[in-house]
């Protein structure tokens, strides 16, 4: 399968979302800004996959991610990280996001799950509230420890 047939836009992800609820399926969700996929990510990734009967992520957009990482970040844009990551198998959607956090994008999808790393609770994880209106829930899974985005960029910044 051509990866970018993953890659869906709002109104398609809303259908998506109204499909699996109809059918009895549970659309897992997660999100985040991935600038450079590392261990860490596909770990999590996979985790969620499991816990449902298919994954959408949202993607933050490259100006949601400046505004949140600061200058010189992304590293890569959304069209490349978002390619990226709809190879994976565990990924069933990607959407992109602009907002600097997905709770437009979980209201409109209303996924069953919603699933962040170890470096969260349940009470600081955006459309928590939103999700468990519905009967939904929020899952956190551990982290896998040594990864991260942040570190990798600086130690890239080293090397010069």
């Amino acid at each position: 399968m051509n990866p970018s047939r993953k890659i869906t836009g709002w109104d398609l992800a809303g259908k998506i979302g109204k499909y699996f609820s109809y059918t009895g399926r549970k659309l897992v969700f997660t999100n985040g800004c991935f600038d450079i996929l590392h261990p860490g990510h596909i770990d999590l990734l996979y985790r969620a996959r499991r816990l449902g009967d298919g994954l959408m992520l949202g993607l933050n957009s490259d100006d949601s991610v400046k505004r949140l990482k600061g200058e010189g970040r992304p590293v890569m844009s959304h069209t490349d990280r978002a390619l990226m990551l709809a190879s994976h198998e565990a990924i069933d959607y990607v959407v992109i996001f602009d907002e600097d956090t997905p709770e437009k994008l979980i209201a409109h999808v209303r996924p069953m799950i919603v699933v962040k790393g170890g470096d969260y609770t349940p009470e600081t994880v955006v459309g928590r509230e939103i999700v468990e209106g519905y009967g939904g829930r929020v899952e956190i899974v551990p982290i896998l420890e040594g990864y991260s985005t942040s570190s990798i960029v600086d130690k890239i910044k080293k090397m010069d």
